[in-house]
């Protein structure tokens, strides 16, 4: 163990790296073919064309600090959502909120909850912040809420549920959730990751379902808090913007941990845009829907079983090693996402693109998996 070790605290060294999503860039150089991405979740239509004008128009004014308190943003969200300005926070990205959030409520001795296969982050802001993780078996490829509720004790403080889930891209309906919110003890904090809302909608829509009552429940101010954020359906994941929706009083406690201006002008600019252009928003779910029929049958038609989605992308199991059949895809100039770092090392996840992307990539899996069988 070097010095520089011995300074580091224990559960900071024990914390394991994000291993985001290969860049194009390195990929291409990998391979030496041309590239399309379709293994983070990112909106194949671009960002919102307003998204660009309003940040071109603020680019002149860079020299001067943001916001700090991201005043124009948080009171259009409080607005359009139907509850007051302070229970509203907005970070540079949902996942930096996660960290907001675990560093507040979390320290040794003290434990989060979540399910196993769910977001990678989870684990790494619990950790980070000295806490530890309670991780509960799903059921059906979603999360077992009967069970989360029973691994709740009293050093219980956070309940980290995505819904939609990532990578499953299952999602929990109205009256599950609310009877599991019901069981839920005053001294926990449950986390609504909704990253995948404006698609859940949707898909619940079409499936007659019912999403999500998690609006209504921060109204009535209860134990938990909804995170959303810019990066899918209005395609600003580059400029990291990102808001949750709770109880005003704890709310504050969350505005003193951020980072100061750690949201730029620009992200701010981008977000409120990019609210405006229903037209793009619009555009991306359609796309989504016909994306989603298209991958899911045409996965179905070669044998796989994909999970109905409620996401912006689709999960399969492979029957194979994920990571050496995704090296095979890329080869053939698609990057999708292997899941051996969620412990499903023969599942895949694929973002939903445009047709042409869906057709390169089920293009791409036909060709990778005829040289699999050639060997």
């Amino acid at each position: 163990m070097s010095k520089f070790e011995e300074l580091v605290p224990e559960h900071v060294r024990a914390l394991g790296a994000y291993t985001p999503g290969k860049p194009l860039r390195q990929a291409e150089r990998e391979s030496g073919v041309r590239m399309i991405k379709m293994a983070s979740n990112e909106n194949p239509l671009g960002p919102s064309p307003k998204a660009l004008e309003a940040m071109r128009a603020v680019m002149t004014q860079v020299n001067l600090y943001p916001d700090n308190e991201v005043s124009q943003l948080r009171l259009r969200l409080a607005e359009l959502h139907g509850v007051r300005p302070e229970q509203t926070v907005v970070t540079n990205g949902s996942t930096a909120l996660l960290g907001v959030i675990a560093r507040t409520l979390l320290r040794p001795g003290l434990n989060a909850i979540t399910s196993e296969r769910s977001f990678i982050i989870y684990p790494i802001a619990t950790k980070a912040a000295g806490g530890r993780l309670i991780i509960v078996p799903m059921t059906n490829d979603s999360y077992d809420l009967d069970a989360i509720a029973a691994a709740i004790d009293g050093n219980t403080r956070i309940i980290f549920i995505a819904n939609p889930n990532n990578p499953t891209g299952t999602m929990i309906d109205v009256p599950r959730m609310d009877a599991f919110l019901r069981q839920v003890p005053e001294h926990v904090i449950v986390i609504l990751d909704e990253a995948y809302c404006d698609f859940a909608t949707d898909f619940a829509a079409a499936r007659s379902l019912e999403y999500s009552h998690s609006i209504d429940h921060v109204r009535e101010e209860r134990n938990l808090v909804v995170l959303r954020t810019f990066s899918k359906a209005h395609g600003l994941a580059g400029v990291r913007v990102g808001f949750g929706l709770g109880p005003a009083g704890l709310m504050q406690y969350f505005h003193r941990m951020r980072t100061t201006f750690s949201v730029t002008a620009l992200a701010e600019a981008a977000a409120l845009a990019a609210l405006d252009d229903l037209e793009h928003f619009r555009k991306t779910i359609a796309n989504n829907r016909r994306g989603a029929e298209f991958l899911t049958s045409k996965l179905r038609e070669m044998g796989y079983r994909p999970i109905p989605t409620f996401t912006n992308f689709i999960f399969f199991d492979a029957g194979e090693d994920a990571a050496a059949l995704s090296k095979r895809i890329q080869a053939q100039g698609v990057i999708v996402r292997p899941l051996g770092p969620w412990g499903i090392p023969t599942a895949v996840r694929v973002t939903i693109g445009t047709l042409e992307q869906n057709e390169r990539f089920i293009a791409a899996l036909s060709r990778a998996t005829e040289k699999a069988e050639v060997r």
